[in-house]
């Protein structure tokens, strides 16, 4: 079962995986500008350093909820069905955001824009549907550096658009953009994504989500990835939260200094993607590159978070980016090639739905930590959850030695 043509000649396979990136690019373009300045936008409306973590945590529920409901929807009806609805709503709820009027309200938004952005599953199944086994490494590694692209020139755009001393109508122009990004994107899906509806024979039945849970922590590498993406995002998500606060407290910076320090990373993550990643497979395998990738973090993360300047910090910051350019394609791909054609949306759903949870807690943890031990801690946690990462890796390799 395929949503998107399966059978196609080399020149459609060509415009199919254009289309899909080009997608890919607006979608996150728009999220990427969003991030960097959601802890100043909510700054704006006097909002401790606890809800502003809150604030990253809520859209992390909403996608938990999001991506495995996403996910197996599209192994039953297709993709493009999906990816319209979703994207579309997040490319509404953008422009809610824009005029929310206090805290409450926003953290509501982004608990719904969540819901609807948890389609990443449904994405990286678009993907894989056009993708023989052997080079899907290769492809989530190009879909990253799609990903990465659009953190580059996202962040960016935010960071110049946005005017803090107007307080929350300041952000209101960059909000407004990354929600005209969204709403590209689904057009884009609307007039140049193929799709062939899938034979109600070659559907996937439907079954109860815990029976996908049990299947998918009773397999031998897709539940020991799981546990990888789960116990890496929880400390990474809470980075990511705090990076705003951290900065500022450390170094100073407002929001357009960390949309240039995002749009450098970006870039540094879409040349390890789409060049670095699909080489190192060929050549280690998908568990020992993970393996790789995992140790670049850690060691990027304990760099950034002992930097007494600023350029030391960037230093730690590519690290981190390097690493995580050569780790999570992997994941994707290693779930891809264990979890059978028919349940391809439904187990990378489940993936994304447990670093979604992961990313309610993990901003949590950080915020607690940043305010009430030091504002280095929140690094020095992840660097911790990255040893745990790295036993789940061995077990990996042990069961696929060598790319399969």
């Amino acid at each position: 079962m395929t949503a998107i043509h399966a059978t196609q000649t080399p020149a459609e396979e060509r415009r199919s995986l254009i289309v899909l990136l080009s997608v890919i690019y607006l979608m996150i373009a728009g999220f990427g500008l969003v991030i960097p300045l959601l802890p100043f936008f909510a700054r704006a409306f006097n909002a401790p350093a606890w809800q502003v973590t809150l604030l990253f945590s809520a859209f992390s529920f909403g996608q938990f909820l999001g991506e495995p409901f996403w996910g197996r929807l599209s192994d039953r009806i297709g993709r493009k069905p999906v990816l319209i609805v979703t994207i579309g709503m997040v490319g509404v709820s953008y422009a809610a955001l824009a005029f929310a009027p206090n805290i409450a309200a926003a953290f509501v938004i982004r608990f719904l824009t969540g819901i609807f952005a948890g389609n990443i599953s449904t994405l990286q199944g678009a993907m894989a549907d056009i993708t023989p086994p052997d080079r899907r490494a290769g492809r989530m590694g190009i879909m990253g550096a799609a990903f990465s692209a659009g953190f580059t020139t996202g962040p960016a755009i935010g960071g110049l658009l946005a005017q803090p001393s107007r307080g929350a109508l300041g952000f209101q122009l960059p909000l407004l953009v990354a929600a005209g990004f969204a709403l590209a994107s689904a057009i884009a899906v609307i007039v140049f994504v193929r799709e062939s509806r899938p034979d109600p024979a070659g559907r996937a039945p439907h079954r109860p989500r815990i029976e996908g849970l049990k299947e998918a922590r009773d397999h031998p590498v897709i539940g020991r990835i799981l546990a990888i993406s789960f116990i890496v995002v929880v400390g990474f998500a809470g980075i990511e939260a705090t990076y705003g606060l951290w900065t500022q407290t450390r170094f100073g910076w407002g929001p357009r200094q960390i949309g240039l320090a995002f749009m450098g990373i970006g870039l540094l993550g879409a040349v390890c993607q789409g060049y670095l990643s699909g080489r190192l497979v060929r050549r280690f395998g998908e568990p020992r590159t993970l393996t790789g990738g995992l140790i670049f973090m850690g060691l990027g993360l304990v760099v950034q978070g002992a930097a007494p300047v600023w350029p030391v910090a960037i230093m730690g910051f590519a690290l981190v980016c390097i690493g995580q350019s050569i780790c999570f394609p992997n994941l994707t791909a290693l779930i891809s090639r264990a979890a059978p054609p028919d349940r391809q949306g439904e187990m990378l759903g489940l993936n994304m739905s447990g670093m979604a949870l992961a990313r309610i807690g993990g901003p949590v943890i950080a915020g607690e930590l940043f305010s009430l031990v030091t504002p280095g801690a929140p690094f020095a946690f992840a660097a911790l959850l990255i040893l745990p990462g790295l036993w789940f890796a061995a077990q990996v390799r042990k069961r696929v030695p060598m790319a399969a």
